[in-house]
């Protein structure tokens, strides 16, 4: 009787992993499918925002009419709102005294 119950306990043990393993495939297929999702959200984003920053350097210009160079400047967004250009060797020494 103790080798048969032993025998059961094994038996429901084994069941009861198996069930795990179904559900945790199903866990990852779905967790593969949400992530393939995001990271063609975040694609899309990123070419509508490479999109707008075309536009918005297309149509900025100087003090004397020329284009801006959007490969001297970068736009700045800051946290109440506001948007400004800023020279981008500025941009990189305001971003290395914020990581010190």
């Amino acid at each position: 009787v103790a080798a048969q119950n032993c025998r059961k306990r094994k038996l429901n043990a084994i069941l009861n992993l198996e069930e795990d393993v179904c559900y945790l495939q199903t866990q990852k297929e779905s967790l593969k499918k949400e992530h393939s999702q995001c990271s063609k959200s975040i694609s899309q984003i990123k070419q509508k925002l490479n999109n707008l920053y075309r536009d918005i350097f297309s149509r900025l210009r100087d003090d004397q009419g020329r284009p801006v160079n959007p490969r001297q400047y970068d736009i700045h967004c800051s946290s109440n709102g506001s948007v400004s250009i800023i020279p981008k060797h500025l941009v990189k020494s305001e971003q290395k005294q914020e990581q010190k």
